[in-house]
C-alpha cells in the first residue's frame, strides 16, 4: 500500500495542539471534526489553512454527524443538505481533500419502508459528492451499524454513485462481520474505500480503543488492500490523551 496516515480530532480537543502532535509523531494529515465547538460556522478556514501549511500537514474533515440525508420528510432532508454543503465549503477553504459524511438516516422505521428511504440517502449522497467534487473534495460515505445503509447496502451505493467510501471497521464488526470478512470486503471494494476509520473493539461494540487494543485482525484486513492502493488511514480513538494516540501511531507503524 502506498497509504498516508492520520487521526480525527476528538470534541475537546485543541486544534493547535492536535495539528502539533500530528506533526510531532509524523502523521501525514489530521481529519478535523467538523461538528459542535468546532462546527464550520465557528471555523476560520484562513487559520486551518495557515496552521496545517506551517507543519507540512494535510487535512480531511468528519462532517457533521446526525444531519439526516435520508429524511422522507422534504424540509429535513433539504435541511441537512444545506449544513453539509455550508460544511464541505469551509473545508475546500482549509484545503481538505476528502469529507467524511454518515449514510445513514433516522427515519422512523415502522413508517417508511427501506426502499424509500435508501433511495433517499442514494439520492442526496449523489447530490452533495456532486457539489463536493466541484470544490475539490472527495465525499467519503461511512458505513452505519444497524442502520438503513449498513455495510451490507454499500454495493448499491456503489452501484448508483459515485462516492467514495470510509470503511469503519468497529462499524463492520458490529455489522456482523468478522476481520476475515471485512478483508474480503475490501478485497472486493478495494477500488472505491478510500478512506478507513481505524476503529479497534474487542467486542461488536463501537469502542474506538487505541489501535492494537482491540482483537480486529488489522493486518489481515490490510493485506487485502491492493500494493497499489493509496488511500487514506484514519486512527479514530476516543480520548483526549496524546499518549494513547502515540502508542497508536506506533502500533501502526509497526503494522504497515
Amino acid at each position: 500500500m502506498d497509504e498516508r496516515t492520520g487521526f480525527v480530532t476528538q470534541m475537546g480537543m485543541d486544534r493547535e495542539a492536535a495539528f502539533d502532535v500530528a506533526a510531532d509523531l509524523g502523521f501525514d494529515y489530521v481529519e478535523v471534526m467538523l461538528d459542535g465547538p468546532s462546527a464550520h460556522r465557528n471555523v476560520d478556514p484562513e487559520s486551518v489553512r495557515k496552521s496545517a501549511e506551517e507543519r507540512d500537514l494535510d487535512l480531511a474533515v468528519h462532517l457533521p454527524f446526525t444531519l439526516d440525508v435520508g429524511s422522507p420528510h422534504d424540509h429535513v432532508r433539504e435541511g441537512a443538505l444545506r449544513e453539509l454543503r455550508a460544511a464541505v465549503e469551509v473545508a475546500a477553504a482549509f484545503g481538505a481533500e476528502k469529507g467524511v459524511v454518515h449514510a445513514s438516516s433516522n427515519a422512523w422505521r415502522p413508517a417508511w419502508d427501506g426502499e424509500t428511504v435508501r433511495a433517499t440517502v442514494v439520492d442526496s449522497l449523489a447530490d452533495l459528492d456532486a457539489f463536493a467534487a466541484e470544490r475539490g473534495v472527495e465525499l467519503c460515505a461511512e458505513n452505519v451499524p444497524g442502520g438503513w445503509f449498513s455495510i451490507e447496502e454499500f454495493d448499491r451505493l456503489f452501484a448508483e454513485t459515485d462516492v467514495s467510501m470510509t470503511l469503519d471497521t468497529g462499524h463492520a464488526r458490529i455489522d456482523g462481520l468478522d476481520s476475515a470478512e471485512t478483508a474480503a470486503f475490501v478485497a472486493d471494494h478495494a477500488d472505491r474505500v478510500s478512506h478507513v476509520h481505524l476503529n479497534d473493539t474487542r467486542q461488536p461494540k463501537d469502542e474506538h480503543l487505541p489501535f492494537g487494543a482491540g482483537t480486529i485482525d488489522f493486518e489481515r484486513i490490510f493485506a487485502a488492500f491492493p500494493d497499489d492502493w493509496s488511500g487514506t488511514l484514519s486512527l479514530e480513538v476516543f480520548t483526549l490523551e496524546y499518549e494513547y494516540v502515540e502508542t497508536s501511531k506506533a502500533h501502526l507503524d509497526d503494522l504497515l
